[in-house]
């Protein structure tokens, strides 16, 4: 892969990423907090409007079925996540309303989602004369649009949530203002070079939360949960025996999902996703390791190319 205009963009200036695939939920009704605390990692219930959270729906078994980017609004809840989670999200929280006053709607062709993600995107933002949220997943509401400060790469970034007739005004504006479009293969290389891991290609209904390294997604006083019991178990005994790790490796071309990491004469893991970084001249991969592999700087062997844990 070729140095090209939307992956400079999202390493040294900013770009646009059409993110309107995602499934958009609403959770609407006075036992909306509750319900959803009762069944994501983070907490829920201190939310208030104009902040968000990253957190993984559990099973019982304390595997991660699901992430989502949790927008609380004034009167519901906006839950963003992956496109081929939607149903699982939706059907999993509409399993456990009961009793509870809560109402969801999917709102995937309702809303429309642009990512803005880059070192000058702040900046993008502030020139078209928008506001800028300051903490990680807050958001503001501003011409008939949600921002949110959230990235999909890695990179400094920011998703707006319009309507769908409004999408193409939106990139209008940002491309004035200096935005170029990057394609998901693009966003996808970003993305692994900062070593940040997508669920379904990363983290699958086999992990446990801990092992993703994604500690931001949980909070660890915050009471019951689904699978609460088991993120406690292993915090209390201290470690994990596998971790996802970010390695580069000498190559030009990716690595087969589930090619196998040496260490020395020993098995160390596999990995999950690569691409051929045209920035670093090697490959960027996510991998799970054994725990004693994971340490910044283990020197590590994939399909006899030499590399190591970043």
């Amino acid at each position: 892969m070729l140095m090209s205009a939307g992956y400079d963009a999202l390493r040294e200036a900013v770009a646009w990423l059409d993110l309107s695939a995602r499934g958009r939920i609403y959770a609407s009704g006075a036992d909306r907090a509750r319900l959803l605390h009762a069944l994501v990692t983070n907490h829920v219930q201190q939310l208030k409007p104009g902040e968000g959270c990253y957190a993984f729906f559990l099973n019982a078994q304390g595997h991660v079925q699901a992430d989502v980017n949790l927008l609380c609004l004034e009167d519901r809840f906006l839950l963003d996540t992956e496109p081929e989670t939607r149903e699982r999200v939706f059907g999993h929280v509409d399993k456990y309303i009961i009793a509870d006053d809560v109402t969801l709607e999917d709102a995937t062709n309702a809303l429309a989602c642009i990512a803005v993600e880059g070192p000058q995107a702040a900046a993008t933002l502030a020139a078209i004369g928008a506001p800028v949220p300051e903490a990680e997943y807050a958001h503001v509401s501003w011409g008939g649009a949600i921002l949110q400060r959230s990235s999909s790469t890695g990179a400094p970034g920011f998703r707006i949530f319009m309507a769908p007739e409004s999408k193409a005004e939106w990139i209008a504006r940002l491309e004035a203002a200096g935005a170029t479009p990057a394609s998901p293969d693009e966003a996808r290389v970003v993305r692994l070079e900062h070593g940040k891991p997508r669920y379904g290609e990363d983290i699958f209904d086999t992990t446990l939360p801990q092992e993703t390294q994604q500690l931001h997604a949980i909070h660890f006083a915050k009471g019951c949960y689904l699978g609460q019991e088991i993120v406690e178990r292993i915090r209390s005994r201290g470690h994990v025996n596998r971790l996802l790790v970010k390695l580069e490796i000498e190559g030009d071309g990716p690595l087969e999902r589930g090619a196998r990491v040496q260490a020395g004469d020993t098995e160390a893991g596999e990995v999950t996703s690569s691409a051929f970084s045209p920035a670093l001249g090697k490959i960027v991969a996510l991998a799970y390791l054994r725990a004693q592999h994971a340490q910044p700087g283990t020197p590590l062997r994939v399909a006899g190319r030499a590399g190591g844990v970043e």
